[in-house]
């Protein structure tokens, strides 16, 4: 009998020794004319972008890779691919790395972490397709399998340490499969109520601090749910509800309140 394929059907790759960034060569072959489903991988990526214009390049062995898709659904429910694409990098994770991490959870909006540390960031970048009907959707996502950078500023962490090793082609197979299941399921934004439920199995339970730059304020309080478009709720420490929809989150960790 044939071995099992790791990666789904569908699944189609290309795979550079070296990209600047993987978002930048996937969005090539979408003006090539690329319809996709199609992951750009890359052995080593010298010029990889984070939010708010940081650079994400951890170096070798660690998993730097793209999703180009066109999809037709409206520009508004592109940005929950963001929280979709967390929920999918924290099970493909957790399928390498079975029970040997604890504490693997996601941060809002894009951030998956180990404890405080974080190990795998998230970049969805949109455009909108000829004639208007179809968004062009580019979701980069790095995990760090073999190292981590170290002048982020906060803590990091990579899988080796926990003691797993895992091959980035390895880990892609993982996480196609993970981003195929969940897209399926999220059907441009239809499907949304399952994937905030997942989303907030891992990340963050009522009555956490944190913190959120939003880059015109800095506002302290507790986070209280995400909301049905996938923003951020929490209470500001003032007693007012707050709705976020981009920020930095720094959490402070405290014992955690039950949902009501």
């Amino acid at each position: 009998m044939a071995d099992r394929s790791p990666y789904p059907p569908s699944f189609r790759s290309v795979i550079l020794e070296e990209a600047g960034s993987t978002n930048t060569e996937a969005f090539k072959h979408a003006l090539a004319g690329e319809v996709g489903p199609l992951w750009v991988m890359a052995r080593r990526q010298t010029k990889g972008r984070g939010r708010s214009g940081r650079t994400w390049s951890p170096g070798p062995g660690n998993l730097y890779a793209s999703l180009l898709q066109r999809l037709a659904c409206p520009q508004s429910v592109v940005h929950q691919l963001s929280l979709l694409a967390g929920v999918a990098a924290v099970e493909a994770i957790a399928a390498a790395t079975g029970p040997r991490i604890d504490g693997l959870r996601l941060k809002w909006p894009n951030d998956v972490l180990i404890g405080e540390a974080k190990c795998a960031g998230i970049l969805p970048e949109s455009q909108i397709g000829p004639g208007g009907a179809e968004v062009v959707v580019v979701i980069g996502i790095g995990i760090n399998l073999a190292s981590h950078p170290t002048a982020l500023g906060r803590a990091a962490t990579h899988l080796a340490v926990h003691g797993v090793t895992v091959a980035p082609e390895a880990m892609l197979g993982l996480l196609a499969e993970a981003m195929q299941r969940w897209l399926e399921v999220w059907e441009c934004g239809v499907g949304f109520p399952h994937v905030r439920a997942a989303w907030l199995r891992y990340g963050s339970k009522a009555g956490e601090s944190l913190t959120v730059n939003t880059g015109r304020e800095r506002i302290d309080g507790t986070f209280l749910d995400l909301d049905d478009s996938g923003a951020l709720v929490m209470r500001d420490a003032q007693g007012g509800q707050r709705k976020l929809t981009f920020g930095d989150v720094t959490l402070a960790h405290t014992a955690p309140e039950g949902r009501e």
